[in-house]
């Protein structure tokens, strides 16, 4: 064997060992994109859950706020539906739409003192709360990942093993600026 074809073997050897090791980082990409979706899923998941214990307290007080109960429990259904189908766009609009409903919802129970004194009222008002913290947070990892899979398969050399293994871009979990901004409490006493 000549040291020509060893020279072309040891080449031949480095691409493959370099595209393997790009094939390996682009799955593990691929894979963090899904875990992040995952834990998404879970707390929404856990949120859907612990909604209608909050509308069944809440109607227990408010016989005669039904529409802002069935706004929350029209927005819950949006989300699952969007959540179920996986449609990224879709759960963005409804996340939005339940961030709106959930905010009249506590807005209205300043005017009703024996509710906001329920201690199952207050519970469920605080894990809500903090669910909807823990969903912003996993929203930014998920768009993290979605961001470094999306640049990695769209970068040389990376594209090439990218097309050669159908890896596709993912979608941004993204809210419109109305569904980002602050309720606006006192307009919801003044409707």
């Amino acid at each position: 064997m000549g040291i020509a074809t060893i020279i072309f073997l040891g080449i031949l050897v480095a691409v493959l060992v370099y595209a393997v090791g790009i094939y390996n980082a682009l799955v593990q990409i691929k894979h963090n994109v899904t875990k992040a979706w995952a834990n998404i899923d879970v707390l929404l998941k856990q949120r859907h859950d612990e909604l209608p214990k909050l509308v069944e307290t809440c109607k227990q007080y408010m016989k005669f706020e039904q529409d802002t109960l069935t706004r929350v429990i029209d927005a819950r259904s949006k989300v699952f539906t969007a959540r179920a189908e996986q449609n990224v766009p879709a759960l963005g609009q409804a996340e939005g739409g339940l961030r709106a409903a959930l905010g009249s919802l506590f807005a209205l129970a300043e005017s009703y003192p024996d509710l906001k004194a329920n201690q199952t009222f207050q519970q469920l008002q605080t894990r809500i709360s903090s669910l909807e913290n823990a969903i912003a947070d996993r929203r930014e990892f998920y768009n993290e990942s979605v961001n470094i899979n999306n640049v990695r398969i769209e970068q040389f050399p990376d594209a090439v093993i990218a097309r050669m293994f159908n890896f596709k871009s993912a979608e941004l979990l993204e809210f419109t600026e109305e569904e980002k901004k602050d309720v606006d409490v006192k307009q919801l006493f003044n409707s």
